[in-house]
């Protein structure tokens, strides 16, 4: 694993039980949004992350209020990130914040904030 100096890592929050087709689909709109986020804002970084095959790491935290104390902490550092509120069609209510998109950036600038955060 020491050939990536790039990622994105997904933060799920672990008191919403969302089923595995769920998270998968939040895990696509957090992807998607927080490498658009990337794209505009650190290109750079976004470039190096497709060229080394796009590495996502997925974690949780136990909820909402660990996941908007990430965010704050991302932006704070001048992470590209998205945080994902989902339109409630399916399994959680509209409005309900699902997870956050962290990256691409640096390894080492993302594991400060998700380094010792438990696999998804």
């Amino acid at each position: 694993m020491s050939e990536f100096e790039y990622k994105q890592v997904l933060v799920f929050r672990a008191d919403l039980k969302m089923s595995k087709g769920k998270i998968a689909a939040q895990a696509g709109h957090a992807a998607v949004s927080a490498a658009q986020d990337a794209y505009v804002h650190h290109k750079k970084w976004w470039e190096a992350w497709l060229f080394e095959g796009q590495r996502k790491i997925a974690v949780k935290v136990p909820g909402e209020k660990e996941l908007g104390e990430l965010e704050e902490a991302a932006d704070e550092l001048g992470l590209p990130h998205a945080l994902i509120v989902d339109r409630g069609l399916t399994e959680v209510p509209e409005g309900t914040i699902t997870c956050l998109g962290i990256g691409p950036a640096p390894a080492e600038k993302i594991d400060r904030l998700t380094g010792k955060l438990k696999l998804l």
